[in-house]
């Protein structure tokens, strides 16, 4: 009997962030080694973990040295290709039936990556300007959910190709956006059920 493939499920309550130990080009695939001290538990061949947003699956594991496999399409339409050994990754291992939902549903399945365009303090956090990528626009509303590089974060100012977040000092501390500056891309996932309202008052306004 064929096995049916679980569908991974993430909050964008990142865990902690992971060093990149190890990145190797195989036979049309890249292969990232992370150090996942720490996040280990239950992990095995075959897990899914988010890695910056990007939902990734475990091919081999070597103590806490946990090796993903990247296809082409993952390398192109996310930041993942340009990671290099020593760079830090934001962690979140898939949801488990009985964990608590902090944040918002997301996937894994990146959009596209956008360019941060921005960047000022603001007392202890900071205020981010990213560039909407390419058909993301519409999905993206003010005071509606958004994941960058795979945290859950809500939207603030928006305006035509670009929109702001205000970023508070725990998440500054508990993931990579801190070391982000302006010219730096990052990995956007659209929340799915904005996605879904927008695509069915479009398909009714063409029906219509």
């Amino acid at each position: 009997m064929a096995r049916t493939r679980r569908t991974s499920v993430y909050t964008g309550i990142v865990a902690g962030v992971a060093p990149v130990t190890g990145v190797e080009q195989g036979d049309g695939i890249l292969k990232i080694t992370i150090d996942l001290d720490g996040f280990l538990e239950g992990i095995q061949i075959g897990a899914s973990v988010s890695l910056d947003g990007v939902c990734m699956t475990v091919v081999s594991i070597s103590g806490s040295n946990i090796c993903f496999d990247a296809i082409e399409e993952t390398l192109q339409r996310t930041t993942l290709g340009s990671l290099c050994k020593g760079d830090l990754v934001n962690v979140e291992r898939s949801l488990k039936v009985g964990d608590e939902l902090g944040g918002h549903i997301l996937s894994g399945h990146v959009m596209g990556k956008a360019r941060i365009i921005g960047k000022m303090d603001k007392g202890e956090g900071i205020n981010l300007k990213i560039e909407s990528p390419e058909g993301a626009s519409p999905y993206i509303l003010e005071k509606g959910f958004i994941a960058v590089d795979g945290m859950s974060l809500t939207v603030g100012e928006v305006s035509e190709g670009s929109f702001s977040l205000h970023i508070i000092p725990e998440t500054i501390r508990a993931t990579t956006i801190g070391s982000k500056d302006a010219g730096d891309m990052v990995n956007i996932e659209v929340d799915s059920r904005t996605q879904a309202v927008v695509d069915t008052i479009r398909r009714m306004e063409v029906e219509g």
